[in-house]
């Protein structure tokens, strides 16, 4: 249908053309196995020590510092419960601290370790979804073994002081993760520059297959591995190499050099703004830093309105909404309740988050649509 709009980037992102072309090879004559030493194994080996470069130069790290995952999830689940598991004892107890706006895959398996004897603090957030640093610093305990605060919400885009924190991190000898998922290819993730020791990477987050993602890793920092078996990636993840993905992933995080902080997707994502200002006035609401924020990420809620209800009747339109409807009662995103905002805001919040394909004429067709099904 020519009249679908896709305004839900931050979800997951169409395969870069450029990306599609280098996996083709791997889906019929690249099939060999990159543990092997023969003729058809070396190249499958080749491709995926190239995607590792491509990864780190994005990264700006050295690419044995670079581990491939299954995804985001993966990795955040192998940096908390592989720290653990690699340093954690009955005389030596294990402290993480976290943040309430965390995505799933970081606070559930913290959750989990709770279970097994790990302490856990969740640091509030401010009205724009921001850690404090300080906040940071008055919960370490003298067992605080990870700090993991996102680079930027998934939700409301708001990008966190992570150089800072690393400040502290350092200062007191504590490893820093950070789920750098949603910011990856969108704004600058050179880990010297923020000063993490672990980062996580979802391929289709950044116009690349859905079920790769890497982990960095730096150098000297010991995990135990998540999966066990034979020796695969430096004995780190144990399972053969999803070259096809690897090889994907790679090619999206060159080409997504060139889309750092890319001037136009701001443009679009301000103009967009403006539009709903102009139509809807005091009852629409920016969620989210004004200014520390993802340039394609525009979450707004309209006053009294609940968000499901409005994606709902403008099918065509592709965006999210965090908050849930149960037996007549609606339950804000846990991300929003985290920030302060009231059921009125809360619930009428809808995630609009751009891409490279976005055009302004998608943008005016969505304000338009919007206007006509939202009454107030």
């Amino acid at each position: 249908m020519n009249d679908r709009i896709y305004l839900d980037y931050n979800a997951s992102t169409p395969i870069a053309r450029e990306v599609v072309a280098e996996i083709q090879p791997f889906l019929t004559t690249a099939y060999g196995n990159p543990s092997s030493t023969h003729w058809a194994g070396l190249p499958a080996r080749d491709a995926v020590e190239r995607a590792r470069s491509q990864v780190a130069a994005l990264l700006c790290c050295d690419a044995t510092e670079v581990i491939f995952t299954s995804g985001g999830t993966e990795a955040n689940n192998h940096v908390i419960k592989g720290l653990f598991f690699a340093s954690h004892s009955t005389e030596s107890p294990f402290h993480i601290i976290t943040s309430r706006i965390e995505h799933p895959a970081v606070l559930e398996p913290c959750q989990f370790l709770q279970s097994l004897g790990a302490e856990l603090t969740l640091l509030p957030v401010d009205e724009f979804g921001l850690v404090n640093p300080d906040d940071v610093r008055h919960a370490i305990r003298p067992h605080t073994k990870l700090i993991s605060i996102m680079h930027a919400n998934n939700e409301v885009g708001t990008i966190q002081p992570i150089s800072l924190i690393a400040e502290i991190s350092k200062e007191y000898g504590i490893l820093l993760h950070t789920d750098a998922a949603q910011s990856v290819g969108k704004i600058s993730t050179d880990v010297e520059s923020l000063g993490v020791d672990l980062l996580t990477v979802a391929g289709h987050k950044l116009y690349g297959p859905k079920g790769v993602g890497a982990l960095y890793v730096r150098e000297g920092v010991e995990l135990a591995p998540f999966l066990h078996g034979a020796g695969h990636e430096a004995g780190r993840r144990a399972g053969t190499e999803n070259v096809l993905e690897i090889v994907g992933l790679g090619a999206a995080c060159e080409v997504s050099q060139m889309w750092i902080e890319d001037p136009r997707v701001v443009e679009l994502r301000e103009y967009f703004w403006q539009k709903l200002r102009a139509h809807f006035g005091d009852n629409v609401v920016l969620n989210g830093h004004p200014e520390r924020r993802l340039p394609n990420t525009l979450n707004v809620s309209f006053r009294g309105q609940h968000g499901h209800d409005i994606l709902a009747r403008i099918p065509n339109i592709a965006a999210s909404t965090g908050s849930a409807c149960h037996a007549g009662t609606v339950q804000i995103s846990p991300v929003l309740a985290a920030m302060g905002a009231s059921i009125e805001v809360g619930a009428g919040a809808v995630r609009f988050s751009l891409g490279r394909m976005t055009t302004q004429a998608e943008l005016d067709a969505a304000v338009e649509q919007l206007g006509n099904c939202i009454e107030l």
